[in-house]
């Protein structure tokens, strides 16, 4: 259990570089077991969800190495195809590998995925695309195991655009026969990232950033490289931060075409929001305006990632807001933790009623999942006195040295 020291009442002032993306990142790691080679991945974040993800190709057999910001990954000679639970429960993306070793092995058994609490989060549709290309999957009570002698090529519609389900049917699908046609995919940036990786592995991938995607053939290579982009979510963290503690900072090596709705939606509190190739400034002074009706969507709608980052943008702000959360049943698990520091927050299922304060009081808080505890220590910069977040390892999931970069800024902000 790690605890969060942050002294708000410290304006942010400077420059950060955004890190390479999380979920980007992970589904590439998995995807690189599809076949005998050595990847090279630059930019590559430090995180324990990365370091999950390289334990879990060390299990199977494989060698992963991290310099500076490069992990270098070597599926040459796996040894086994079952991940075991204390591996699993580290992250809920794990279920990624179950497309990689179904295509590389024609088996794998793996335990109920772990993570964020978040409510309800069904692997169904990953299952779902696996039996349409030939898998047979038995699930047991903490375990599901897969066996497909010979995958093939299949029209497999989504029942919703889920990233997870996409990106599994994407691997699995490079050792199908035949061509294999996924509809209402996801459209996230991230399944673009995937298409970049497995078209580098030699399989004929098309369509990432559209409803429908393509697989038609794989030759595969023995060396792939990627650089991997900026992670959204980091940089939509980082500007509600400024807003929180007020002031003026500049991102670098961001992504700006990616935040379209989370920058739409500062501006309309009043920030000033210039965003360039890849550089975004802004600036925001007193009290910000409401950001008003935030609804979350499949991108390129509002991510649900960043609506408790801009809740607590918001808590202060002068007039009320409403937030609606369309994907996850109980992504406002933090909302109770704000009202702690004095914030004006009703519920009502999927539903958020936040009325702007004038003042926030530092206070004693547990954070309950990695987006809400980042929300948690964004909310502590705009309050008074010194607050204290406990928390279980959610937020060093998705984020690089935060309190080492915020310090940069000019935050008090520290970590035992």
């Amino acid at each position: 259990m790690s605890i969060w020291h942050v002294t708000g009442g410290r304006p942010l002032r400077g420059s950060v570089r955004v890190q390479g993306s999380k979920n980007a990142v992970l589904p590439v790691i998995a995807a690189s077991l599809l076949c005998p080679n050595e990847t090279e991945l630059i930019n590559c974040p430090h995180l324990s969800d990365v370091e999950a993800a390289a334990d879990i190709l060390r299990h199977l057999g494989c060698r992963a190495a991290r310099r500076d910001d490069t992990l270098t990954i070597d599926t040459t000679a796996p040894d086994r195809c079952d991940i075991p639970r204390e591996l699993m429960h580290k992250m809920r993306s794990s279920v990624i590998f179950l497309g990689p070793m179904l295509a590389r092995f024609g088996q794998a058994q793996v335990s109920v995925p772990g993570g964020c609490e978040l409510g309800k989060r069904p692997i169904d549709l990953h299952l779902h695309a696996l039996r349409l290309l030939g898998a047979e999957i038995r699930e047991e009570e903490d375990a599901i195991v897969c066996r497909a002698a010979h995958l093939r090529g299949a029209e497999i519609p989504l029942a919703l655009p889920s990233v997870g389900a996409t990106e599994n049917a994407m691997i699995a699908a490079c050792a199908a026969e035949g061509t294999t046609v996924i509809y209402n995919a996801a459209r996230e940036p991230e399944i673009g990232t995937l298409q970049e990786y497995l078209c580098a592995l030699g399989a004929q991938v098309s369509g990432a950033g559209s409803p429908v995607i393509c697989i038609t053939g794989f030759s595969p290579r023995r060396q792939a490289g990627l650089r991997v982009p900026p992670d959204r979510i980091a940089a939509a963290t980082w500007l509600c931060c400024a807003v929180c503690a007020g002031g003026e900072i500049e991102l670098t090596g961001a992504a700006p075409e990616h935040l379209s709705p989370v920058l739409a939606a500062l501006g309309k509190m009043g920030c000033a929001v210039a965003a360039g190739h890849d550089v975004i400034h802004i600036a925001s002074y007193g009290r910000p305006g409401s950001p008003g009706a935030v609804v979350t969507r499949p991108y390129p709608g509002f991510p649900t990632d960043a609506a408790p980052l801009l809740m607590a943008a918001g808590l202060r702000s002068r007039g009320s807001a409403v937030f609606i959360e369309n994907i996850f049943e109980s992504r406002f698990r933090h909302a109770e933790e704000m009202t702690k520091l004095g914030a004006d927050i009703s519920l009502r299922g999927p539903l958020a009623m936040v009325n702007g304060v004038e003042r926030l009081t530092g206070a004693g808080l547990t954070s309950p999942d990695l987006r809400g505890g980042a929300a948690l220590v964004a909310a502590a910069l705009g309050a008074e006195g010194e607050t204290r977040i406990n928390d279980p390892g959610h937020i060093l999931r998705g984020y690089e040295d935060l309190d080492v970069r915020l310090r940069s800024l000019g935050a008090d902000v520290w970590f035992e």
